[in-house]
């Protein structure tokens, strides 16, 4: 039995587990936590774009009742609706007042469609950048009267080159239009393409000094999208309610006087004013 004992073959020894690698160990646990975040719901899957965050509950409730108390006082006077406006302010920046009109038209029509310019009596109350194409004396008479940039075919090719865009109106004198047609691509889709129907397009006869310097001082440029609306800024919360009483009626009766001989039966449908952190009021004209 001893001897059996001896010549039984000794058992084997484990073989040792090599200890993993500092670097591995230490990677386990960012890979346990990559893990686990990516397991959870993502905040942003199901958010869909251009909608804002929930309002707070504090938010909600005023905004509830501000929107209850409008429903209750209905369509106003435009004095009156300036009046109610400036009581909702609630932001510390200043705020651009807004109109928004309803025309009765058909916009699969393109004879219908409305467009044009404004000069507000008291502005819109912010710098507006003017960029002129124009040549040999026009240029200098658009410098004169306070344009922003002024070119002709190097401007042309800055911005379609360089995408250079930093303007708010582009203004053209008549003999400039076959060269700014070139950008109809850039300009058109960002609504500042020239033409005659916004005053943009100063022919031979007109005065591009004046064009200037209209614009420069707020006039306001305004169209019908295809829902048949029209959006535009009047001017700011900081402006003195007679001030905005005023630029307001200039612009709905510019508008009113844009009526394409097309429509039938009423013109404006409804006029709602609001600001850019306020629900809208319906005013009566």
């Amino acid at each position: 039995m001893a001897k059996d004992k001896e010549d039984a073959a000794p058992a084997t020894e484990p073989t040792p587990v090599a200890a993993p690698p500092a670097e591995a160990a230490a990677a386990k646990p960012t890979e346990g936590k990559q893990a686990a975040e990516a397991a959870l719901p993502s905040t942003n899957k199901n958010k869909k774009p251009g909608v804002p965050p929930r309002r707070g509950k504090k938010l909600r409730n005023h905004m509830r009742n501000v929107e209850k108390k409008l429903r209750e006082v209905g369509t106003v006077p435009v004095k009156v609706a300036v009046a109610e406006l400036k009581k909702l302010k609630r932001v510390k920046f200043d705020e651009t007042v807004e109109i928004h009109i309803n025309l009765g038209i058909d916009v699969t029509q393109s004879d219908q469609m409305v467009r044009g310019a404004i000069p507000l009596p008291h502005g819109i109350g912010k710098s507006v950048r003017v960029a002129v194409f124009a040549q040999g004396d026009n240029a200098t008479k658009a410098k004169a009267a306070g344009a922003d940039i002024v070119g002709a075919a190097d401007l042309v090719e800055k911005i379609q080159k360089e995408g250079f865009l930093e303007f708010d109106v582009v203004i053209a004198t008549q003999d400039m239009m076959a060269m700014v047609s070139r950008l109809g691509k850039v300009l058109g889709p960002r609504g500042l393409m020239p033409t005659p129907k916004a005053g943009t397009v100063v022919p031979a006869s007109g005065d591009l000094s004046a064009a200037v310097k209209e614009f420069k001082a707020g006039k306001v440029e305004y169209r019908s999208d295809k829902t048949g609306q029209i959006h535009a800024g009047v001017g700011k919360m900081s402006f003195d309610e007679q001030k905005l009483v005023e630029n307001i009626n200039v612009f709905v009766e510019q508008v009113r006087n844009a009526k394409p001989s097309g429509v039938k039966g009423n013109f404006i449908n409804g006029v709602v004013l609001s600001a850019t952190m306020s629900p809208g009021i319906r005013i009566s004209f």
